[in-house]
């Protein structure tokens, strides 16, 4: 669940970040140690590049400077979301149908709380995967987490 001032900055940052062809993925802003971290990561077909991340960079700094939304000193930090991206809107559930997916549950559901199987997509708010050669659907409610999963 992301807080107030994430959805406000993705809702300044998403535009520019869409100008220049790039996808927001998500906004994560929080304190490690005694430094606050802005994070935005960003994405794209193919995959992003160093070159991608130091444009966001410079353009959301600007506009973040001018705006002033955050109200004590941080970092800003512009990366891919690697490759356990997490599957965060209905869009990306649609666009990674057939992908290899890790659901992690809030609690127990049929007895386990971590499922990895081929996604089928998000119907009637329930994830639906193929798990162990069956047709699994976990409420997206119980999802505390779901992302790609690598396939060794």
């Amino acid at each position: 669940m992301s807080s107030v001032l994430e959805q406000q900055i993705s809702s300044l940052v998403e535009p520019l970040v869409q100008e220049k062809g790039l996808e927001l993925v998500y906004v994560e802003y929080k304190k490690e140690g005694a430094h606050w971290y802005l994070r935005l990561y960003i994405d794209k077909d193919g995959g992003v590049d160093m070159d991608d991340c130091a444009g966001v960079s410079h353009v959301v700094s600007e506009m973040l400077d001018q705006k002033n939304p955050i109200p004590q000193a941080y970092m800003l930090e512009v990366s891919s979301p690697g490759l356990e991206r997490p599957l965060l809107k209905e869009e990306d559930f649609i666009r990674f149908q057939g992908s290899l997916i890790t659901v992690h549950t809030s609690s127990l559901f049929q007895g386990y709380k971590e499922f990895t199987g081929n996604l089928i997509g998000l119907i009637n708010d329930e994830i639906v995967l193929e798990y162990e050669k069956k047709r699994m659907a976990i409420p997206h409610a119980l999802a505390k987490k779901t992302h790609l999963a690598l396939d060794f």
